[in-house]
């Protein structure tokens, strides 16, 4: 059984039928370069920040991206389950790295 379900023209799910094991595994697949394109457009135009100077503007990250930081913390992929402190410790870490410039869409370091 392979069901291939495609939402938005960005996301596309997989739905396999493992026979062996006798279960059935669902892939995620994301297309985010549209995101990555916005990013850059985003990170090129000013610095950042609101007219006021009392907001910027940091970074727009996939929901996927979200799945796969929260589950190479704690093994599950909920984001939102994972306590306020150690979210804003994973995002530092990663934004601040040049493996996920790309998510940037302002100069600086958090």
């Amino acid at each position: 059984m392979n069901k291939d379900i495609k939402i938005d023209g960005l996301k596309k799910e997989t739905f396999l039928l493992d026979e062996q094991e006798k279960k059935i595994v669902l892939k995620e697949e994301v297309n985010i370069d549209s995101h990555i394109k916005h990013n850059k457009a985003l990170y090129n135009h000013n610095d950042g920040y609101s007219k006021s100077k009392e907001l910027k503007r940091v970074a727009s990250i996939p929901t996927l991206a979200l799945q796969v930081w929260a589950n190479e913390y704690n093994g599950t992929k909920n984001w939102f389950a994972l306590p306020k402190e150690v979210q804003k410790q994973i995002m530092k870490k990663k934004l601040n790295s040049s493996e996920f410039q790309y998510f940037r869409t302002a100069a600086g370091r958090l």
